[in-house]
């Protein structure tokens, strides 16, 4: 339930579904990032479950206090592992791990498991990490998989040891499915589908008119799926390509990619380019186009290479054009997955080195469109304020 909003002020549609779920003897998780104290309580009132958004371990705490149960979340942008993992030892029966939103690259290296390293690592006992891991997500969501009773499915890990970890086998039903961090599960080709609907876009289609004093800037924050709201002077983008390396404004836009559309144009602070842009079509959650650049020229580039692939992500600078194609539904690869862990690794450092210093840009950019999660973010309908649900200016005086 990712409209924590909708269920604090009792909107019918909200609470409709929560019921319709309740009805199914389903789980509803939560998505509430700093929810605290009595919206807690409100929150986990109405029926939610979980919460994998805890950013600190106040927050956590209190859902815990709550009832609510809490996945404690370490993926390639948001990374709160080291801010929860004490809560571990006296909640154990109430905590699991989740690796929510990792990219090819990160999940090469491994997901849960190195959870269960790190955890390990830093003096938890083992069956409590285990339970974390492995029991608490499986009874949780009633999920049909062997818990190595009798007569159950064959589903287990064969590990070297258990100080190091490192897992050597995985059988799921009796077969083996992966060994030596290597998938034995054959390729399945997929009829592909696609929904995008837009026209190539022009550089001169994201100017924008300078209308007041000031400018409202959304901060990205390394580690975070959160962001702030700042302000400037907005006589520090008053100039031809409207944007400021030295002070690191640049400038964000959304397209919608369902219909032709003017773009939403806003700033965004923190992500770090010095020359060019990168873009997305992988951007929670309407999956529209989110692209970030230091010229309307390179945007519009990074952009156009999006729309002629119908789905990727893309970056432009140096000379240079990149695209990770993502034709699946324009958010996934049709092709095998370690092929586009390499893909993937490749565009990521040439983001990087057209300046920016987030540890996953393009996972961060994607989240930039996601209004559930405060503050400041940007839609294709405009800039969005997700502390007082509403849209806001991007200049003011």
């Amino acid at each position: 339930m990712m409209n924590w909003p909708g269920v604090l002020f009792n909107d019918e549609t909200v609470l409709a579904k929560i019921a319709k779920a309740k009805a199914l003897d389903k789980p509803v998780d939560g998505h509430a990032p700093g929810v605290k104290g009595q919206q807690a309580k409100t929150y986990a009132a109405a029926g939610i479950s979980t919460d994998h958004e805890c950013f600190t371990i106040e927050e956590a705490q209190d859902k815990l206090d709550c009832g609510m149960k809490i996945l404690i979340r370490e993926g390639s942008a948001a990374k709160n592992f080291e801010a929860l993992i004490p809560l571990l030892d006296k909640n154990y029966e109430r905590i699991m791990f989740c690796s929510d939103d990792k990219h090819p690259d990160n999940l090469v290296e491994g997901h849960i498991n190195l959870l269960v390293k790190r955890a390990l690592a830093k003096g938890n006992d083992l069956y409590k990490v285990l339970q974390a891991a492995c029991i608490n997500p499986i009874k949780h969501y009633n999920m049909n998989v062997g818990l190595l009773h009798e007569n159950d499915a064959a589903d287990f890990i064969v590990i070297d040891n258990i100080e190091d970890f490192n897992i050597q086998q995985t059988w799921i039903n009796g077969e083996l499915v992966a060994e030596s961090g290597r998938s034995n599960i054959p390729k399945v080709k997929n009829k592909i589908i696609n929904n995008f609907d837009c026209q190539p876009k022009t550089a001169h289609q994201f100017k924008i008119e300078i209308k007041g004093t000031k400018v409202q800037v959304m901060e990205a924050l390394d580690g975070q799926l959160i962001s702030n709201l700042l302000t400037y002077d907005s006589s520090l983008i008053d100039h031809a390509n409207q944007t400021n390396t030295e002070e690191d404004l640049l400038k964000i836009t959304v397209v919608n990619r369902y219909k032709e559309a003017a773009p939403a144009i806003g700033f965004i602070k923190n992500i770090g380019l010095k020359e060019g842009a990168i873009a997305s079509s992988v951007g929670h959650d309407s999956h529209n186009i989110i692209a970030v650049g230091v010229d309307d020229a390179s945007m519009a580039k990074a952009i156009n290479l999006i729309i002629e692939a119908r789905g990727g992500v893309s970056a432009v600078g140096k000379g240079e054009e990149k695209l990770l194609e993502l034709p699946v539904a324009g958010i996934m690869s049709e092709k095998d997955g370690y092929e586009v862990a390499n893909a993937y690794s490749e565009i990521d450092a040439f983001a990087k080195s057209l300046g920016s210093s987030l540890n996953s840009p393009f996972m961060t950019l994607s989240f930039m469109a996601l209004l559930v999660i405060p503050k400041a973010k940007m839609s294709d309908l405009g800039f969005f304020d997700g502390e007082v649900f509403k849209f806001i200016d991007v200049f003011t005086d």
